[in-house]
């Protein structure tokens, strides 16, 4: 209710400005226990008909953020207390980066969307791994989503990112690897059938060898891809993913199509939101079948509401994450998400939310 009307004054704001101020308020509620205990009261959610357990990691409910809110770990430990049952930080590079130029975010009101070029803005890899080493214990799995150097071209590309996996390594439950922004020069190439296989195979040697170094596991390795793949292109990755094994794949990043759109706006970057929601669900249904549901898939695109939620679980997705949805609908996002899907799982008589998992 509050948020609702906050909402049109935020919106008038610059948008990069005002996730700043978000970003900082969040922060500072961490530090609180007091704050904290509250936030944890009125928004978290777990219940039984929702955990699930994936890669060894247990998810006590399917909501989560999507990578480019917390770009730097600062919010790994206040983000829970929303609501989500996980965080994926980043994008993060090998070494800080500035971004593009701003202005670099664009709301669409009218049609439930936004539009960024950040361009992996971030402090880079050795300021989130001491962010993340310093966070103490987590409520929920924390996942790190990392991507190419802008500098870096892409015959450098596998050493510059297993660069960034060996940093942040020990502070990952699970890491994805982005090779779907817009908004980074030529990173949409290496979802090329064999620029994947060679980053791929690559970050699976590298993970056996640090596990086998620390004692532990291999960490969870996935894949984003983006919505504007073509069909063959699309056959390509899922084959990759099944032949190397991949632990997950993350449909989908932003899109570059402006189809459909209410708001005339020329602005180049990726499209995120409302808009992008039908496209990503058909793809994770695609991915499903191409799979035969063997490989976990985290939907992404357009989740608003618990009912976008349940169709891409009927599509094929495990786990879902929101961005845009968040920044329309507030603090209550995730939590009333989470309460619609076990409302959902009654009216149609299911136990556990992973019974309909595909079943769409």
């Amino acid at each position: 209710m509050l948020y609702d009307l906050a909402r049109p004054v935020l919106f008038r704001m610059d948008p990069e400005r005002v996730h700043e101020m978000a970003v900082r308020r969040l922060e500072a509620w961490g530090r609180s226990e007091r704050v904290a205990k509250t936030l944890r009261a009125r928004y978290f959610m777990e219940d039984p008909r929702l955990s699930q357990e994936l890669w060894g990691l247990r998810f006590p409910n399917p909501v989560g953020i999507a990578a480019g809110f917390d770009k730097n770990a600062k919010l790994v430990n206040v983000l829970p207390h929303l609501g989500f049952g996980f965080v994926e930080v980043g994008t993060v590079t090998s070494e800080a980066q500035a971004g593009n130029p701003k202005p670099r975010m664009f709301r669409l009101p009218k049609d439930k969307a936004l539009i960024n070029r950040l361009g992996f803005n971030n402090e880079g890899a050795d300021a989130v791994a001491g962010r993340l080493a310093r966070s103490g214990a987590r409520m929920v799995p924390v996942g790190v989503n990392i991507g190419k150097a802008r500098r870096v071209p892409n015959a450098e590309a596998t050493a510059d990112y297993l660069r960034t996996f060996e940093k942040l390594y020990p502070y990952g439950d699970y890491f994805v690897v982005n090779v779907s922004s817009p908004n980074t020069p030529g990173l949409r190439d290496l979802q090329a059938r064999e620029s994947m296989e060679e980053l791929v195979r690559a970050l699976k040697s590298k993970n056996a060898d640090l596990a086998r170094a620390q004692g532990a596991r291999p960490r969870p390795l996935l894949v984003k891809i983006a919505p504007d793949l073509q069909p063959k292109d699309l056959e390509g990755v899922v084959e990759v993913a099944r032949a190397e094994k991949l632990d997950g794949l993350i449909a989908t990043n932003t899109t570059v199509s402006r189809a459909g759109l209410k708001t005339s706006i020329q602005q180049e970057g990726g499209l995120s939101g409302a808009p992008l929601r039908d496209r990503s669900t058909a793809m994770i249904r695609e991915i499903h079948a191409m799979t035969e549901g063997r490989i976990p898939i985290v939907g992404v695109g357009g989740v608003f509401t618990a009912e976008h939620a349940w169709e891409k679980i009927l599509a094929g997705a495990s786990l879902v994450q929101l961005y845009t949805g968040f920044i329309y609908g507030g603090p209550a996002t995730a939590r009333e998400i989470n309460e619609g899907l076990v409302e959902l799982l009654a009216q149609t008589g299911h136990e556990h939310l992973a019974d309909v998992v595909g079943t769409g």
